[in-house]
């Protein structure tokens, strides 16, 4: 492990965990607006605390097979760096918010089994980057953000896609290190695994989680 671990704290609600974030050194801060979500947080809140994210931490915002209003009506008062698409959005949708909004585009896609390894490629050849995820249990209502973690082992020698990825689901501070040992991950992501409570972060899970990252 070392510094060239990036990380991404999503889900962020309230001020004084987007700057614990940023002070422990995290490259990317999450804004989920999933109104399904614990995590969601309406525009007028994301703008607030987007505006309190210095250069050079990207701004991601979360969306779940959001459309073209609703994506206009978000970026007409968010400064973001980058869409993350959540959803069952297909190629195609991904090629075209790129085209629309001209923002680079990170998709999650959900693994379970081997099976699902398949999406990765696939969106490989229009996403910027893309977000290996655990897939959500059958009758969730959220597609990530679940605590809940995938075999790792399916990623072992798979670590060079065309596209930068970045791993997520069940990601806390005791296993920060496990995952990126196992998987050869750069890029980790994490949300509920440096929470309190459901949708609230905790400053001490979060620097703890970017410490054991690097270690």
């Amino acid at each position: 492990m070392s510094s060239d671990i990036s990380v991404k704290i999503c889900g962020l609600t309230a001020s004084e965990h987007v700057r614990a974030a940023v002070e422990a050194g995290a490259r990317y801060v999450g804004l989920v607006f999933f109104p399904k979500s614990p995590r969601y947080i309406d525009v007028p809140l994301a703008a607030q605390l987007a505006a309190e994210v210095p250069p050079g931490v990207a701004k991601v915002a979360l969306t779940v097979n959001a459309t073209d209003a609703e994506l206009d009506h978000i970026l007409a008062s968010v400064p973001l760096d980058m869409l993350q698409l959540h959803g069952q959005e297909s190629p195609d949708r991904v090629a075209e918010v790129k085209d629309r909004y001209g923002l680079p585009v990170m998709k999650a896609v959900g693994v379970a089994d081997e099976e699902d390894l398949a999406q990765i490629d696939l969106y490989s050849d229009v996403a910027d980057q893309l977000l290996i995820d655990a897939k959500p249990p059958k009758h969730s209502e959220l597609p990530g953000g679940n605590g809940l973690s995938f075999d790792w082992r399916l990623l072992a020698g798979r670590k060079y896609w065309r596209r930068p990825w970045m791993l997520a689901g069940g990601l806390a501070p005791d296993n920060a290190a496990e995952a990126i040992r196992m998987t050869g991950a750069r890029q980790l992501d994490v949300s509920s695994g440096v929470e309190r409570a459901p949708g609230v972060k905790d400053s001490g899970r979060i620097r703890a989680f970017l410490d054991a990252a690097r270690a």
